[in-house]
């Protein structure tokens, strides 16, 4: 299995990592092998700070993707629309079990020399 590294907005890390947040949006669908998402909170913490496992992964027509996941989403409807417009597919990533580390560590210390600004295989 393999990784990816997500770059996270911290208001939406935070509530990953209360559990609030059950589901991370994306509009594209990751390498089926990827079981893990590294979070990377951006600006202004800008470190890599924990990961979760991925339990499941919805991709559908984006009003459906809202109907499943509204309850547990952790983002308005508003908020929701507004990163699909003009986007006939959603995909939701499940989130299981979050692993917050000790000490936020950097870009470096996972292999990255840069920011992805969506994400990266890692």
């Amino acid at each position: 299995m393999s990784r990816m590294l997500l770059s996270i907005k911290p208001e939406y890390v935070n509530k990953i990592v209360s559990g609030e947040k059950k589901y991370e949006f994306r509009k594209f669908h990751c390498r089926e092998d990827v079981d893990t998402i590294v979070i990377y909170a951006t600006a202004p913490v800008k470190q890599v700070i924990g990961e979760v496992s991925i339990t499941a992964v919805i991709e559908d027509a984006v009003d459906e993707v809202w109907k499943q996941t509204q309850p547990e989403g952790g983002i308005t409807e508003k908020s929701f629309r507004e990163y699909y417009k003009n986007k006939q597919v959603a995909v939701a990533y499940q989130l299981g079990e979050v692993t917050q580390y000790d000490k936020p560590i950097s870009l470096s210390e996972v292999g990255l020399s840069y920011v992805p600004q969506s994400f990266a295989y890692i």
